[in-house]
């Protein structure tokens, strides 16, 4: 099966109906993507899929072909929100943290200077156990230049 993953056109022999999660963690070891419940209520296997936040244990290798997807990873290590992630001091045990970065960046893409209100919508499906969801809504809001 053919991917783009990240901006690198991948090839991988998995079956067709394998969740996406599964191919991006065990065939092409990119380990920030994280499993969650693994049907799609959790929101930690977040990652973007033409630019749109999806759950990756609930997208076939099928259906994600064709698609620009971008996982935790092809963020780099320097993009705003993962910067505003620090200063805001956002994760605690840190595992659903991947997810909710890719959430929110889908919303900033979206939907530039959202508000609390967007925020909260926006971010609603993905859970954090910790719940840090104050420091996420503040880390958006610092990423977006609305503070």
């Amino acid at each position: 099966m053919k991917l783009n993953i990240n901006g690198q056109g991948l090839t991988i022999d998995v079956d067709p109906d394998t969740p996406l999660l599964w191919a991006i963690r065990d065939h092409l070891h990119m380990t920030g993507t994280k499993y969650g419940c693994g049907i799609a209520q959790c929101g930690a296997c977040t990652v973007l899929a033409d630019g749109h936040a999806v759950r990756s244990c609930s997208l076939s290798i099928e259906s994600a072909q064709g698609m620009q997807i971008t996982t935790i990873e092809g963020l780099g290590g320097d993009h705003p929100l993962q910067r505003a992630w620090i200063k805001r001091d956002v994760a605690q045990c840190g595992y659903c943290q991947s997810g909710q970065i890719m959430q929110a960046a889908a919303l900033l893409a979206a939907n530039p200077k959202p508000t609390d209100s967007d925020i909260d919508v926006a971010m609603a499906g993905n859970v954090c156990r910790c719940g840090t969801y104050q420091r996420i809504r503040a880390a958006i809001k610092d990423a977006a230049g609305v503070v």
